[in-house]
């Protein structure tokens, strides 16, 4: 399965994970947030960059998870009813940090809060299997500029 992420081009020759506080990891937390489509990848960052800085540059990472690798996924359904507002990120950042702590698997499949219907998928590069996730490319991304 191929996913993708949408970063800064000086982030985009190697998975980085920063450790900074997100929807589903508390700071201190090391894991890679990536998109089930470009189209969701470029979305994730409107949302979170808010059209600041989109004239940057941009690089779209291709990035290939094994189809035989184990991937937990959060269910939308034991998620709590407000679970995309902003207020309740306590709550998904619980479930991503419980996730990393069992280590279980080096993928977790959540919903997107912007399209609950598509999935990102959240990487943990101190997993054994992370190893088999492997960077394909890094092309060129501009952001449209109505955006």
């Amino acid at each position: 399965m191929k996913v993708y992420r949408i970063t800064l081009a000086k982030f985009s020759t190697s998975m980085y994970a920063s450790g900074f506080v997100a929807r589903w990891n508390s700071k201190g937390t090391f894991v890679i947030y990536t998109a089930g489509s470009r189209s969701l990848a470029c979305l994730e960052n409107l949302v979170h960059r808010s059209g600041e800085g989109l004239d940057a540059g941009f690089r779209v990472m291709t990035i290939e998870i094994p189809d035989d690798l184990a991937i937990e996924r959060a269910v939308l359904n034991d998620l709590p009813g407000n679970w995309r507002e902003f207020s309740q990120q306590v709550s998904t950042r619980n479930v991503g940090d419980k996730w990393v702590k069992s280590g279980n698997t080096a993928v977790l499949r959540v919903p997107s809060a912007i399209i609950p219907q598509e999935f990102n998928y959240i990487l943990n590069p101190g997993h054994q299997d992370f190893k088999k996730i492997r960077l394909l490319s890094s092309e060129e991304f501009s952001f449209d500029r109505r955006f």
